[in-house]
């Protein structure tokens, strides 16, 4: 799939201690494979350093999206995008060698693949924490096994680390804006399967901070995205429409390559359904 030119979607709100390492392990993974490609950041309203350093990274297209919210950004990033396939990366994560050649030979392989997704492993959260993490990623791929084969009602797809082709993303209609962060990738993949195959695969896995799992708890996290995933295949629409926005001081941060140790977390930030924050702690 050498043709095929893939654009890189970063939805980045104030993430100015991790964009720079989310764009050079993009920047990576494209100069090995040497494939078309295009970066582009979708600064959702930052107001710190993450638009300059985005600008300053060669290569990477900036998109202004001042409605807060992360389907918010992806689409708008979307709309900029000239690729046939869309890889949608979370500022905070980190691709792993191999990462794109994995995802074209498995679209190459398949015609009828609509989206690709995979795991992640935080690297920053402790050896107790990970297991814990990973045992829920395993617990996903049998229910996106049980949901894709037996009960025909979607797929488990991880909206940042994730490959969707935009042909497909069209017909499915796009993303929908009820959805601001919480059930956003459980409701896109339940419209994309009725398109073509959205699979879940372990071989797709992707380096991401567990920051949002040391704040909140790895417990209360990990429920969250269960429910949010039920609710959205029997009801259609967002169960929690309100998330806390978890950052990283600057200067906190070290390559997991160098490794990383647990950084401290910055309070968060309540963002109401309507995308305007509410309150800080």
């Amino acid at each position: 799939m050498s043709d095929v030119l893939v654009s890189f979607v970063v939805p980045a709100y104030n993430e100015e201690a991790l964009i720079a390492s989310c764009l050079a392990a993009i920047r990576a993974e494209i100069a090995r494979t040497r494939c078309r490609a295009e970066i582009i950041v979708v600064n959702n309203a930052s107001t710190d350093a993450t638009r300059q350093i985005a600008s300053s990274t060669p290569g990477v297209k900036v998109v202004d999206e001042p409605q807060r919210g992360l389907v918010q950004a992806r689409r708008a990033g979307c709309a900029a995008s000239d690729g046939e396939l869309i890889a949608n990366i979370d500022a905070d994560t980190i691709l792993p060698e191999g990462w794109l050649s994995t995802a074209l030979a498995e679209f190459s392989r398949r015609p009828d693949l609509v989206a690709l997704s995979g795991p992640v492993n935080h690297y920053d959260l402790d050896r107790w924490a990970r297991l814990v993490a990973a045992g829920f990623y395993r617990c996903a791929y049998i229910v996106h096994l049980l949901t894709r084969f037996v009960l025909r009602t979607g797929s488990v797809m991880l909206g940042g680390n994730c490959i969707v082709s935009k042909m497909a993303l069209e017909a499915a209609g796009g993303f929908n804006p009820e959805f601001r962060f919480w059930g956003e990738d459980a409701e896109l993949a339940r419209r994309l399967s009725k398109v073509g195959v959205v699979r879940f695969t372990l071989s797709l896995r992707a380096l991401s901070s567990g920051r949002r799992l040391a704040r909140e708890g790895l417990v209360t996290v990990l429920s969250r995205y269960a429910a949010n995933y039920l609710w959205t295949l029997l009801f259609k629409q967002p169960l929690t429409s309100t998330w806390l926005d978890v950052r990283h001081p600057t200067g906190t941060y070290s390559s997991p390559e160098g490794g990383a140790s647990k950084p401290l977390l910055l309070g968060p930030t309540r963002v109401a359904r309507s995308g305007r924050i509410r309150g800080s702690a």
